[in-house]
């Protein structure tokens, strides 16, 4: 909403009298430029939430201006998380985050790892597919083959048990989905001679948990985007 006078063409002009305040933004002080995704506007804010999957409990939500601070809040949740399960007394290694994309570089996942929690995220770090252990991998046949059951889509799943985040370690479960490149550049993944490349990165144990079972919990996302969008959603009782 523009309340000031740098309005864009077509919007009502404010008034400009001297008993009346210097005309201002709203939401200066929680609002900031940042990645809009789809959406119109000049302004952001972030939110990053964390929800108990098979209860949908709400444990804790941090927002912050524009992009916000993802990595400090996830170190916030990583806190709630450990005196939540503390309190019930229960092991942290009974614990498994799931990080989107965002958080899917070396360090953020470091941070949860070092906490002694258990973790299955979608990782940005494509350079792990030069990997030589990761290449040996690929060059055989995958180890299973899925088809989602909504979208319809295939990925053939190359599983590497133990895989460096960094040379220096931790190492981690690799799980690589490929799929054949469609006419458009991916939305998600990297493409490579005409082949998409999706990497989803987990604390499960081999063969405990299959490529397909780590596949399949990662995408059904307990349904988080569901209770998110009913959470937002203003409510009235006009009973009284």
């Amino acid at each position: 909403m523009w309340t000031g006078p740098d309005r864009p063409p077509g919007s009502a002009a404010l008034p400009q009298m001297e008993s009346l305040p210097t005309p201002h933004r709203r939401f200066d002080q929680v609002c900031a430029p940042g990645y809009q995704g789809r959406k119109r506007g000049e302004v952001v804010r972030t939110r990053t939430v964390l929800l108990q999957a098979h209860t949908h409990q709400l444990l804790g939500t941090f927002g912050g201006p524009g992009n916000g601070d993802y990595r400090g809040e996830l170190l916030r949740a990583i806190r709630v998380v450990t005196n939540y399960v503390t309190k019930l007394g229960l092991p942290t290694a009974s614990v498994l985050l799931r990080l989107d994309g965002l958080y899917g570089d070396a360090a953020p996942l470091i941070d949860v790892l070092t906490a002694g929690l258990g973790v299955i995220a979608r990782s940005r770090d494509y350079h792990l597919l030069d990997l030589e252990v990761v290449k040996q991998v690929l060059a055989h046949a995958p180890d299973q083959v899925s088809t989602h059951p909504e979208s319809g889509m295939t990925r053939a799943l190359y599983d590497c048990p133990a895989v460096p985040l960094t040379p220096a370690g931790p190492q981690v479960r690799l799980v690589i989905a490929t799929h054949d490149a469609a006419s458009s550049s991916p939305v998600i993944g990297v493409e490579r001679d005409g082949t998409i490349y999706e990497l989803f990165v987990s604390t499960f144990p081999s063969p405990s948990f299959t490529a397909s079972d780590v596949l399949d919990l990662y995408l059904h996302r307990g349904s988080f985007e569901t209770v998110l969008a009913d959470e937002d959603e203003e409510h009235f009782d006009h009973s009284a």
